[in-house]
């Protein structure tokens, strides 16, 4: 039996402040603490994330998630084998001030340093929670984003497809604004579906008809829209049930397109013969249990294995950037001093980017 391999890990992207301390030993890890502090209340009444804030607070709260998951995982910085930290992508205030806190304890301490993509922190969660072998078919579907990956090893991803403008939480996200609800829109909309009728209103499955894995859903926004303005128009409002059948309607739009593209997406990953079939869903949107639901469905009808990791490690945290920073220190990775932040850092860098790019280079 080898000696387990002990990190920190730091995540910053957005509006989550975290930190945890994960234990690695022959090929698998355990989460032995797991910080996550939110903002919510910092942004509420701006009706969305205001990148300035979220970068002031994290750099105001991130050494109390370290000493507090120090602190739950009854361990200290000297225990430690490495600091593993989010280098991208995501607000780049909010990505600077993890890398920064990381390097500064590295300095400090003579840790080593490993940057790790967000997006490969969500990936490769259904390692951490499931133990689940290369290579599988993963759907990263979130506030930012959305991609069909076949997953080979902790960098080596290939795209099969993904949102060609808005992704599912984005849409989520806007559509419970124009309905009043609040913010995160998921958990509202989600909620106020149980009581609606999804056949209502006649809403678009985008790009359904389509022969690849992209996904479109800024025109079922839209549509959502246009829907309730006819209805204020006619009606003077909208009622408690109208309300419940568009979230209703959109939620199952949403569902509808998912699983249409994870079918394509399937054939795909399948043609390749993987040993141990397997389908993941990680981020955000991935707590959707009516989402969940349909996706596993059409994994079984495929043969594949269905995993969905645990609604705490769904949305953003440090476990699974201290994992996936894990299994980096085992390929021997090591970063230095010079790491830098990234706002953008696509997964599969063979690929032109689905959106555009800018001078910065590919978005994820």
């Amino acid at each position: 039996m080898s000696d387990p391999l002990i990190l920190l890990g730091l995540e910053s992207s957005c509006d989550d402040t975290a930190a945890a301390v994960v234990r690695r030993l022959d090929g698998r890890s355990e989460v032995l603490s797991s910080v996550v502090i939110g903002q919510s209340g910092l942004h509420d009444a701006f009706g969305g994330v205001v990148p300035e804030i979220a970068a002031r607070a994290h750099a105001e709260k991130l050494d109390v998630a370290v000493r507090q998951a120090l602190a739950e995982a009854g361990l200290s910085l000297s225990d430690m084998d490495g600091v593993a930290v989010t280098a991208g992508p995501g607000l780049i205030g909010g990505v600077l001030s993890g890398v920064m806190c990381a390097k500064g304890i590295c300095a400090a301490t003579g840790l080593p340093l490993i940057g790790v993509n967000h997006l490969a922190g969500h990936a490769l969660t259904p390692r951490l929670t499931d133990g689940i072998a290369y290579s599988y078919l993963m759907l990263l579907v979130s506030g930012g984003h959305c991609q069909f990956l076949i997953v080979r090893g902790p960098e080596d991803f290939s795209r099969l497809g993904g949102t060609i403008d808005d992704a599912p939480g984005e849409a989520f996200d806007k559509v419970a604004r124009l309905l009043g609800l609040a913010q995160p829109g998921g958990p509202g909309i989600e909620a106020e579906a149980h009581g609606g009728d999804a056949k209502r209103f006649s809403l678009p499955r985008p790009l359904i008809d389509r022969d690849d894995c992209n996904l479109s859903f800024s025109g079922l926004k839209t549509a959502v829209l246009r829907t309730r303005d006819t209805l204020v128009q006619e009606f003077g409002g909208l009622t408690r049930a109208d309300r419940a059948d568009l979230c209703a309607g959109f939620q199952q739009a949403v569902c509808d397109v998912l699983a249409d593209r994870m079918r394509r997406a399937l054939r795909l990953y399948l043609g390749e013969n993987p040993a141990q079939p397997c389908v993941a869903v990680a981020g955000g949107v991935a707590a959707n249990m009516q989402i969940r639901a349909r996706l596993e469905q059409v994994a079984g009808e495929a043969g594949a294995r269905f995993v969905a990791p645990p609604l705490k490690l769904c949305t953003d945290n440090a476990a699974m950037i201290a994992h996936a920073g894990a299994e980096l220190f085992e390929t021997g990775l090591r970063h230095d001093m010079t790491l830098s932040a990234r706002p953008r850092w696509p997964l599969d860098t063979t690929q032109a980017a689905l959106v555009g790019g800018g001078r910065k280079g590919a978005k994820a």
